[in-house]
This record gives structure tokens, C-alpha cells and sequence, in this order.
């Protein structure tokens, strides 16, 4: 079997396949035309992150039987096409959590004792002792915001300091936390709380600018911040300004809003630690991947344990048209949940009716957690892993299978109790592939998940809708589509949206302040 690596790697990468008897080319300037013309005659293809596995190279891919990601993301292959064709997809979500760890701490330390500011003082031939007193690590509280696998390590870690951690995580559960040595806490109490404050979550709709101009004026005063996690987290001139009114002692940042960041105010800021983009840049952590990657790409190819799969689980029912877009559904309803949920999530229940899903109901199990998941964590997620992390969270994931339900043939409910709320999902799929909610907290719908919905509830009475219309039309936001639940008429009614274009946050508060409308909500699916 022949295996091509389209891209520089370790030479311990090539070393170990080749000395499992597989033919490899080293190809490391190969073209994207090239690749599609010769990657029929390879059993495995091996990428980093510049190669594009698209669908247009992968219907050449006639012996293909796996693709490895030598690192974390696999934005750069089409995991549906090559699921399509039986292709399985392996990743190393791990290799490079150590390394960013490390590298928070690192900045954590230099910011607390001002290292990079004293060097280049130094190197200026100053001896400037008094000017950067720093403080102790010891005895002061370290708050995470994320405790994904580099949030814990870095939480791991700063308890050897002596410090005390407390943690904000929507999914992970005060027990889990408890062991841990982690107080688990409300985010406010987070902020209100630290003395340093460590941010590991992705970027997404709900965590863009979450460390904001009111997040910062409820920080102690003399608080000092750390971001390796993603760029636009934390609102770079929110930040300036804390910084230069004093209530942000310190900062350091490896990652930007725009990368790389040019003329920017913060990098020369004296009290700004600054790196580019170096969380995962070790020596250590490329070789962990391209050793990993090599042994994972031999199993599979020798018949043996899949380790790091995106796909493997499902290539069976994703072969079978019928299910695929259940499998859709089913994310969406995830993603819908992670959205709308307020306060920590305790149990998931996913209930299937109807033969076909029934069959399929712990991959579409599996996708309702990946929707969830992939929406508010910082690490890779697949159907294989997020049933793993849900346990690791201590989240009670409840499945059950019932016979047909009496509206639909197929039906798939999502519902969650948090503490704060109880709330239920509903879908099916009508014909082929038209995927719809059809059901939400008793409410019933039909409506497309897709694009931007604009949720709210309101008093069923006259004018509402024309209310809330004129000022979506006074923002020149354009209505693609409504679906309004009720009970009863002048009773409570649940109205939903599909728009076309989100809603900005000014125009937000202006539909919450209409009388008779309540928890006003915007979801992306």
C-alpha cells in the first residue's frame, strides 16, 4: 500500500511508515491539480494544514482509505465527501495541548513579574529595580474561563503554584470540578473573584468580546489577563481602555482580533506581554503529531485500532443515504441547544421515534453532543470523542427509543434540564432531506434550521408581529420566514424568525423594551 504526504514533516513521520512496510512519497510542493491526478493510486494521505482535501480531489480517490491530519483542526478536508466515499479521517487533537498550556503559563509568569519589560530594559543598559516589582503566584486566585484540555492543564499547573483556581465551564459539572481541586463558579464570579484571569474557549457567537467593557469594570481592580485561546474573546479596546484606566494591572496575548496585528495600540503597550501566535510553535509538539499521525495511519491501514477518528463511527450509516440527514438534524438541534441554554446543563435526554432512527439512535446521540459541544468548547469534536467528554463532564446523557410517534414518521427530541430551566427540541425530516424543527418547549413549528433565527416570546395578541417587523425593517434586516406556536389565543406564543443577516446587539435591546415581548434570543445554525 502506498502512502502520500503531501506536505513537510518530521523525518521520524516518514521513518516509522516506511519500516511498516508501506511505500511512501514524500511530496512535500505537490499542487492541488497534481494531487487530484495522482491520489488514486494512494491507500492513505497524510496533510498538515495547507493541503485542501476538497470533494473535487477526493473523487479521484478510488483506494483511498484514510486521510491523517498531522495536527488539531481538519477544516481543510471535506470530512462529509470523504465519509461519502468511506474515507476515514484521523486527527491529533492532543498534540498540542501540552505545548499550549505551557505557553499560558509562561505568559502568566512573565506578566507577573514583568520579565519581558525588565529584559528589554536591560538590553537598553538600565538597571530599573524598583520599576518592575512584580507579584507572587502564590496565595492569589487564578480564574479559567474554559476548562477544556488546556484549560485543565493550565488549572493542573497553577495548583503546583499554590494557587487557588476557580473556573467558569457551562457544561462541566461541580463534582467533576471538585476533584479537580477546582471551584466551579458563575462567570461574574469569576471576574468579581481573580486576581488572574486565563481564558481557554473557542470563538463563537457566544464568546465573541465575552470579556467586554462590563466584564472588565466587574474585575478586581489591579486584575491581570492572559489569552492563548482565540483572538476576538476579549475586546481588544475594552481592554485598552481598562489597561490605561488602571483597573488591568497587566495583559499578555498570543492571539488577535486580526492577525498579524499591525500599528496596534496593545502590542506597545508597557504593560502588555505580547506573542505571535505561539501556543502551539514547540519543537515537541510537531514531532508528538507527525509521530502520532504515522501510527495511527499504520492501524488503520493494517486492520487495527482506530485511534483519532472524526468519521470512523459512522461511515456505516453515512453510507446509507436515508440517515444522513437525521445525522444533520441532529446537530443542529445540538447547536440550537448549546445556544439557547441557560445556566449549567446536569442532563441531556435524546429520545428517537420511529424504525429508522431508532436504528441509528446512538450516532444521532453522538451528533446532537458534537452540535452541543462544538459550540462552546475549545477542542476538537467528533461523533466518537463527544460521548467521551460529555462523561468526562459528568453530564447524564439519557437515550431512549420509543415505536412511531402518532404525528411523524420519524422523530428526534432533544431536551435538557439545566439550573435553571427545562427546554425541548424537536425534528423530523420530511421527504428526502427536508430537515425541520417541528417542536419547541410544546410549541409546535415547522421551520428551517439553517442560517440566522430570531426567537422570542410574546403576548398573542394583535400588532406583536408588526412590532417586532418595523423595527427589524428600521435596521434593514430582511425577514425570510415566520412560524409563530401558541396555546391559546391572548395566552403566552412563541414567535421564531429565519432572517437574513444577524441582529446587532443595539437592536436587540430595542425588541426587548416592546411591551409583551420576553426572552428575545439569536441563534446561527
Amino acid at each position: 500500500m502506498k502512502i502520500l504526504i503531501s506536505e513537510p514533516i518530521e523525518q521520524q513521520c516518514v521513518d516509522i511508515l516506511k519500516s511498516e512496510g508501506f511505500d511512501v512519497d514524500f511530496k512535500p510542493t505537490i499542487t492541488s491539480d497534481e494531487l487530484k491526478q495522482s491520489i488514486g493510486s494512494y491507500s492513505a494521505l497524510i496533510v498538515r494544514s495547507a493541503t485542501k482535501v476538497t470533494a473535487d480531489i477526493l473523487s479521484n480517490a478510488g483506494t483511498m482509505k484514510v486521510i491523517g491530519r498531522a495536527g488539531t483542526g481538519v477544516d481543510n478536508i471535506d470530512i462529509n465527501a470523504a465519509t461519502r466515499r468511506g474515507i476515514i479521517v484521523l486527527n491529533v487533537p492532543g498534540g498540542n495541548t501540552v505545548s499550549t498550556a505551557e505557553h499560558s503559563i509562561s505568559l502568566l509568569m512573565a506578566l507577573a513579574r514583568n520579565i519581558p519589560q525588565a529584559h528589554q530594559s536591560m538590553r537598553e543598559g538600565k538597571w530599573e529595580r524598583k520599576k518592575y516589582v512584580g507579584v507572587e503566584l502564590c496565595g492569589k486566585t487564578l480564574g479559567v474561563i474554559g476548562l477544556g484540555k488546556v484549560g485543565k492543564e493550565v488549572a493542573k499547573r497553577c495548583l503546583g503554584f499554590e494557587m487557588k483556581v476557580i473556573a467558569f465551564d457551562p457544561v462541566l459539572s461541580p463534582e467533576v470540578a471538585a476533584k479537580m481541586g477546582i471551584e466551579l463558579v458563575d462567570l461574574d464570579i469569576v471576574l468579581r473573584r481573580s486576581d488572574f484571569i486565563t481564558v481557554h474557549t473557542p470563538l463563537t457567537n457566544e464568546t465573541r468580546n465575552l470579556i467586554d467593557v462590563r466584564a472588565l469594570a466587574m474585575c478586581k481592580k489591579g486584575v491581570r489577563i492572559v489569552n492563548c485561546a482565540r483572538g476576538g474573546i476579549i475586546n481588544e479596546q475594552a481592554l485598552l481602555d481598562a489597561l490605561n484606566a488602571g483597573i488591568v494591572a497587566g495583559a499578555a496575548l498570543d492571539v488577535y482580533e486580526k492577525e498579524p496585528p499591525t500599528d496596534h495600540p496593545l502590542v506597545q503597550h508597557p504593560r502588555v506581554v505580547v506573542t505571535p501566535h505561539l501556543g502551539a510553535s514547540t519543537e515537541d509538539a510537531q514531532e508528538k503529531v507527525a509521530l502520532e499521525i504515522a501510527h495511527q495511519v499504520s492501524d488503520v491501514l493494517k486492520g487495527k485500532d482506530i485511534v483519532g477518528s472524526v468519521n470512523a463511527n459512522i461511515i456505516r450509516q453515512a453510507m446509507h443515504t436515508e440517515i444522513q440527514p437525521y445525522l444533520l438534524l441532529a446537530e443542529k438541534l445540538g447547536m440550537l441547544t448549546a445556544q439557547l441554554m441557560q445556566g449549567k446543563m446536569y442532563t441531556l435526554k435524546i429520545q428517537t421515534s420511529g424504525m429508522l432512527v431508532n436504528d441509528a439512535n446512538s450516532a444521532l446521540s453522538a451528533a446532537t453532543l458534537q452540535g452541543i459541544f462544538s459550540t462552546i468548547l475549545d477542542e476538537p469534536i467528533n461523533y466518537l470523542n463527544a460521548p467521551l467528554i460529555a462523561r468526562e463532564r459528568g453530564l447524564n446523557v439519557q437515550l431512549s427509543s420509543e415505536g412511531e410517534h402518532e404525528t411523524y414518521n420519524q422523530l428526534l427530541t432533544v431536551s435538557y434540564e439545566t439550573d435553571k430551566e427545562q427546554r425541548s427540541f424537536a425534528g423530523t425530516v420530511f421527504g428526502n432531506k427536508n430537515i425541520r424543527i417541528v417542536a419547541i418547549d410544546g410549541f409546535h413549528f415547522e421551520i428551517k434550521p439553517e442560517g440566522y433565527l430570531l426567537i422570542y416570546y410574546n403576548l398573542d395578541r394583535p400588532g406583536m408581529l408588526a412590532s417586532v417587523g418595523n423595527i427589524l425593517a428600521g435596521a434593514e434586516i430582511n425577514i425570510a420566514g415566520v412560524s409563530l406556536g401558541r396555546f391559546g389565543q391572548g395566552e403566552q406564543a412563541l414567535t421564531i424568525m429565519n432572517i437574513d443577516s444577524p441582529v446587532p446587539e443595539a437592536v436587540m435591546k430595542q425588541l426587548e423594551k416592546i411591551e409583551g415581548v420576553t426572552g428575545v434570543k439569536m441563534v446561527k445554525l
